[in-house]
């Protein structure tokens, strides 16, 4: 009895069927348990004191570097949604300057390291405005590098619903419109998520190089906690904390999307 007890918490014989919740927590309880074990492991065996005492007393400009990063990610990922979804269909028009734009701002986007996206934008682009906000010129530097990528995702994702159900589509009487709006984005919706929630995290741990440009987010305020007390663990974990913080919950959130507008094909 014990070891089909045992047998059941750790195999799935369904493999496509739901795992029970109990079994779940079992499991992520064991796996974090792990990783905390290696962990301490390593720090006993670096012989290393923490001193959170050094680091205590900058709280604040952790705790506001972090409220920083989070409405410049969730700003950035509203903006970035809305330009990924319009270039994203833009790749698909039969508007041929559209389309071209559409091709070479995602080259352009995807071919290029960020951190040189966000000098050009913030000392030259931003400069020759008049942008002189560095928290906008953030947002706006995220939202189109995110952007890019999730018109990628759109664009895949509406190419993936093969030709045969748009022709049969067209063969009962349904408009282009009605076509995506009943055909097409419903299944586009579930193929994309997963992939959008990893460009989302990505975009939350991105949005650390706006240090560059003095954006006091949470990794500056770290950077700056570290300068001060020389604790370089000791301001990097919270960092590290912060971040899961930041993207587990949009991995939770997807999956539940996911699951609620599965259905078969």
């Amino acid at each position: 009895m014990l070891k089909k007890n045992l047998y059941s918490m750790f195999i799935n014989k369904s493999e496509d069927g739901p795992i029970k919740r109990s079994v779940l927590i079992f499991n992520y309880i064991l796996i974090i348990g792990i990783g905390v074990g290696i962990l301490l492991f390593g720090f006993n065996k670096l012989d290393y004191n923490l001193r959170w005492d050094s680091v205590y007393k900058y709280k604040d400009n952790l705790f506001d570097g972090f409220i920083t990063t989070i409405i410049i990610s969730f700003l950035s990922l509203i903006f970035s949604t809305i330009l990924g979804l319009f270039f994203g269909l833009a790749s698909r028009s039969w508007f041929t300057p559209l389309k071209v734009l559409s091709r070479v701002y995602v080259e352009i986007i995807r071919g290029t390291p960020l951190l040189v996206q966000i000098l050009i934008f913030f000392y030259v682009i931003a400069n020759a405005i008049g942008l002189n906000n560095r928290f906008v010129a953030g947002v706006v530097i995220m939202a189109l590098f995110s952007g890019a990528y999730i018109a990628e995702i759109i664009r895949a994702g509406i190419e993936s619903v093969s030709a045969t159900q748009r022709e049969t589509a067209k063969a009962i009487g349904l408009t282009k419109n009605q076509t995506y709006r009943y055909i097409i984005l419903p299944q586009v919706i579930t193929r994309v998520l997963p992939p959008l929630a990893g460009q989302f995290a990505s975009l939350v741990k991105d949005s650390s190089l706006l240090s560059i440009i003095s954006i006091s987010e949470f990794t500056m305020a770290a950077r700056e906690v570290n300068a001060n007390t020389f604790s370089t663990l000791e301001s990097y974990i919270p960092l590290a904390i912060g971040y899961l913080l930041l993207t587990i919950p949009i991995s939770i959130l997807t999956q539940r999307l996911e699951r609620k507008y599965k259905y078969e094909t």
